[in-house]
């Protein structure tokens, strides 16, 4: 299956479902269904069956899939078989915490290193990744082949961050800055907006307790 062809909203769902039969792996399970996919998961099981069955086919009746090929496929799908390397620039809590996090090797992304215009924020090789001064992000990126900017730096900066990140050959930008960026159409920029997941959480909260007390 041809990443190309899945829906965004498909490839979106592919990580869920990547992370959960992964545990049944690890718990020794060798085959799953998607009926069983759906529950575990509390997704409609129409849908499940749809987006497994368009990156491996039906599952065998009253079988389902065999779980060590469905997470090739899984993985094949998402692109997992080859490490991209990625880079951040802005080296505050947010971009020192995404720079240390372990976690993303296994969904095949590298952060090299971190990027940051104040001298008291950068670190030399040692323990935990390097942070290096802004000016060097270009060269860097060219070096070793970095393809994903992440900007975790305020608002006011992150148009000039994006700007950076285009000129240095950056081909897909994860923005965590509040703002909407200005990216040329062949650059691909995922935003972040954690106000309006807070937002969101804050109005789960208020229908919760409004349900509550009615």
């Amino acid at each position: 299956m041809n990443k190309s062809t899945l829906s965004k909203s498909v490839i979106e769902r592919l990580p869920v479902y990547l992370h959960y039969i992964r545990s049944l792996h690890k718990d020794g399970t060798e085959t799953v269904s998607a009926t069983a996919v759906a529950k575990a998961l509390k997704l409609g099981e129409v849908q499940v069956r749809k987006d497994l069955g368009a990156i491996s086919g039906e599952g065998r009746p009253k079988i389902g899939y065999e779980v060590p090929a469905l997470i090739k496929r899984l993985e094949s799908a998402l692109g997992y078989g080859t490490t991209v390397h990625a880079a951040i620039i802005g080296a505050g809590r947010l971009g020192n915490a995404l720079l240390e996090y372990e976690g993303f090797s296994e969904y095949g992304l590298d952060i090299l290193a971190g990027f940051d215009c104040d001298e008291r924020k950068l670190k030399a090789p040692g323990p935990g990744k390097c942070v290096y001064p802004v000016s060097e992000f270009p060269k860097f990126c060219r070096e070793n082949g970095v393809e994903i900017g992440i900007i975790t730096v305020p608002e006011g900066q992150a148009q000039e961050v994006c700007d950076l990140m285009v000129e240095s050959g950056i081909r897909a930008i994860w923005n965590f800055a509040p703002k909407r960026l200005n990216a040329p159409d062949n650059i691909f920029v995922k935003n972040e907006n954690m106000a309006s997941s807070l937002a969101i959480l804050s109005e789960h909260l208020k229908t919760q307790k409004n349900k509550i007390i009615s």
